[in-house]
């Protein structure tokens, strides 16, 4: 069957902000399947902070480049309408990178069947990439042990807050930084966080040293900024730091400069950068592990949810503004 869909495809690089000019909404014409070829209606689409290094022209980074005049890059949860893949039956929910787009051909490779009884807020919040990420780099980068204590920047989004529950989960006191009053305290009332920060407020480098008199054991990096520079120097030795993100600088043109590294030598410190595209082939256990802890009540999640496609396109914005109360996503 032929349908008619709107997709939105990348035609410029952003220059420091993401501006609606990057973007062309086109009418597409869904083709023929071929064999071993699915379509998906998509439902749900995520915005995450990644995506504006995908629109970079960088060929050296963990993932290539959206190409110019390709349909931007999304992860997302759609259905299946038509399928000529007898591993993939019409009516299954999938999962994986399907773009910006209300329908997409696939031959399956990177989509993940769905459980039937999930919502697909939880999929998105938990059980897509801010679970993926924050589990990988929590238990298998940062390696955890109960009684530590973990910073978390940027612990309000869907990657921070999902990093804070799993540490609590796991016996840590778990530390986070927003950055408004009203972040702070859900992290502390609604997920259970032991304190909150808003990094905007007086005294920053004093609260996170108060809240933490026993110092860092972990830090998780989603921010940098003024946050990376009292946090570095509260680390204990042999503290470890997961660099997930650095959106404080993804919008500028100069990077803001880092700690000195003398404090990594005398604190014996390990600092590891990531990416999720390196662990692919463990996202079915970590899929596994993220659904216990739902499950067991152990992990809260709310969205923040656009409405319709093109949404996208001004409302990515939210992400470096810090506008969003919760996982991005546009529902079609």
């Amino acid at each position: 069957m032929s349908i008619e869909y709107t997709a939105i495809k990348l035609v410029k690089r952003p220059e420091t902000t993401i501006t609606p000019d990057l973007f062309e909404v086109v009418r597409l014409t869904t083709p023929e399947l071929e064999d071993g070829q699915i379509l998906i209606k998509q439902t749900h689409m995520s915005l995450d902070p990644a995506m504006r290094g995908w629109m970079m022209p960088d060929r050296d980074s963990y993932i290539p480049p959206v190409e110019l005049g390709d349909i931007m890059r999304a992860g997302g949860v759609g259905e299946i309408v038509e399928s000529k893949n007898p591993a993939m039956p019409i009516g299954a929910r999938v999962q994986g990178l399907i773009g910006w787009t209300e329908y997409a051909v696939s031959n399956g490779d990177g989509l993940n069947l769905l459980p039937e009884g999930i919502p697909t807020e939880a999929v998105l919040c938990v059980l897509a990439l801010p679970g993926m990420t924050a589990y990988q780099g929590l238990m298998n980068v940062g390696k955890p042990k109960p009684g530590e204590t973990i910073v978390v920047s940027g612990a309000a989004g869907s990657v921070g807050s999902m990093v804070g529950q799993i540490a609590k989960a796991e016996g840590l006191t778990v530390i986070g930084t927003a950055g408004t009053d009203e972040k702070c305290q859900w992290l502390t009332e609604g997920l259970g966080f032991d304190a909150a920060i808003n990094y905007k407020s007086d005294g920053l480098a004093t609260k996170l040293a108060a809240s933490a008199p026993n110092g860092v054991d972990l830090y998780f990096e989603n921010t940098g900024g003024s946050v990376q520079h009292a946090v570095f120097d509260l680390m204990n030795a042999h503290g470890r730091i997961m660099v997930c993100g650095m959106i404080s600088d993804y919008n500028t043109l100069t990077p803001s400069a880092g700690p000195n590294w003398i404090p990594i030598i005398k604190k014996r410190l390990t600092i590891q950068g990531f990416t999720m595209p390196d662990h692919y082939d463990k996202i079915p256990g970590m899929m596994q592990a993220m659904s216990k802890y739902l499950m067991e009540g152990k992990i809260k999640y709310r969205a923040h949810t656009l409405h319709g496609l093109e949404s996208a396109i001004e409302g990515i914005n939210l992400l470096f503004s810090g506008g969003n109360t919760g996982k991005l996503m546009v529902e079609l």
